[in-house]
């Protein structure tokens, strides 16, 4: 099964690119020197950690209005975090903090994070149980 947004999927069952395809794949600048190829890479599906109404925000009700399914949230690590040196912030799209990554999630992704990995999060599933906005995100690499 192929997934037509990617342009490596074209091999069968995903794997190995013909040596042929690579062309198609791999734009060359002038002078021979192929250009790097941009990718995003799942790593991780979570949670938003501190969405209850009675922890870290109190109106995330109003904060993640408009965000479902397919909005793209902001990472930035917080070295600083007096509960966890390892923290990430979760924003939405006007910077506001909305939550963190988990705790028990955040390790690897803060060690890319500090050397130089953009990472971001996208929504997958929003919901209310009693307190608590379930919010659940795929975390995604964006790299070269």
């Amino acid at each position: 099964m192929s997934d037509s947004n990617n342009p490596l999927s074209g091999a069968p069952d995903n794997k190995l690119v013909p040596a042929g395809a690579w062309k198609e794949i791999v734009k060359i600048c002038p002078g021979g020197v192929p250009l790097a190829y941009l990718q995003e890479i799942f790593l991780i599906e979570c949670h938003i950690a501190g969405t209850t109404q009675t922890t870290h925000i109190k109106a995330i009700e109003k904060l993640t209005a408009n965000l479902g399914p397919g909005s793209l949230v902001r990472f930035q690590r917080e070295p600083q975090n007096p509960h966890d040196s390892l923290a990430i912030l979760i924003l939405n799209e006007q910077d506001r903090k909305i939550g963190y990554v988990p705790r028990e999630k955040n390790e690897i992704l803060a060690r890319l994070m500090d050397a130089g990995k953009l990472l971001f999060g996208q929504i997958v599933d929003k919901e209310r149980i009693e307190q608590w906005l379930k919010i659940t995100i795929k975390v995604f690499m964006r790299d070269i």
